[in-house]
């Protein structure tokens, strides 16, 4: 059987969730990774990051359908048999998402319940249905926001949901401890990807403007995070729990 670690990824296909694999791959850590929709996308990242040291398995998932999380459990773990020789995984990242830009006040019930899905509930479950699968001194890290800390306009029902994992990643730190699990979450502030339809990346005045109240003068890259990830998961890091890490470039202070 073997012994090289997998981790399991959500929204791996694309953004922030891409270079995570990436990041991780290129150390000889194995990737399951899941994706909603984009096949083609998917397949294209299993064969742009799989090497001879480690590699890239894309699993469909919509995080938001609950119902399946027992059944999905399954497929990883049939897959970490077939494709890795391996009985559990090492580490979970709870990274897919979505936005819906809205004031708080004009936020619909089912606006509202399509963020609580997607953000709270959805990587929530799955961590739980997951759990039977994660190997003692395994790390779990939950992708939230730095608009928990700092208003953003029409962030507040994305934001609201991002800080209720936030707390919920520090139970999870203290009920996982006695399996020497560890729990913490990682708050990316503005990040030039296609996330919330490309605004940071592709709106110049966006960019611009939200590099101004950078301390290093730029926004993000999802690399930036995809890095911090990366050493989040490394070994020297096994003193690092129930915390919460923004990698912003100093966003807002």
């Amino acid at each position: 059987m073997s012994t090289s670690k997998i981790a399991f990824v959500t929204g791996a296909n694309r953004g922030i969730g891409y270079s995570i694999a990436r990041h991780l791959t290129a150390v000889g850590i194995s990737v399951i990774g899941t994706y909603h929709a984009n096949e083609d996308e998917a397949k294209a990242a299993e064969t742009a990051l799989s090497h001879e040291d480690a590699k890239l398995r894309m699993l469909q998932l919509d995080i938001a359908n609950h119902a399946s999380f027992t059944e999905f459990a399954g497929r990883v773990k049939a897959l970490l048999a077939s494709g890795f020789g391996q009985g559990g995984l090492n580490y979970v990242v709870q990274n897919a998402g979505n936005i819906i830009h809205t004031r708080f006040d004009a936020a619909t019930s089912e606006q509202l319940d399509n963020q609580y899905n997607i953000h709270f509930k959805g990587p929530y479950l799955l961590t739980v249905a997951l759990l039977p699968l994660i190997r003692d001194g395994g790390r779990i890290l939950n992708i939230t926001s730095a608009a928990t800390r700092f208003y953003l306009p029409d962030h507040g029902p994305y934001a609201a949901m991002k800080a209720a994992t936030e707390v919920i990643s520090l139970y999870m730190a203290k009920e996982l401890g006695a399996r020497g699990i560890t729990v913490n979450a990682v708050a990316p502030g503005a990040v030039a990807s296609d996330f919330g339809g490309g605004l940071v990346r592709d709106d110049a005045t966006v960019n611009r403007s939200l590099a101004e109240i950078t301390p290093l003068g730029r926004v993000g890259q999802p690399d930036d995070i995809g890095a911090a990830v990366r050493g989040l998961l490394s070994d020297d890091m096994h003193w690092v729990n129930g915390q919460r890490i923004e990698v912003t470039g100093g966003q807002s202070l």
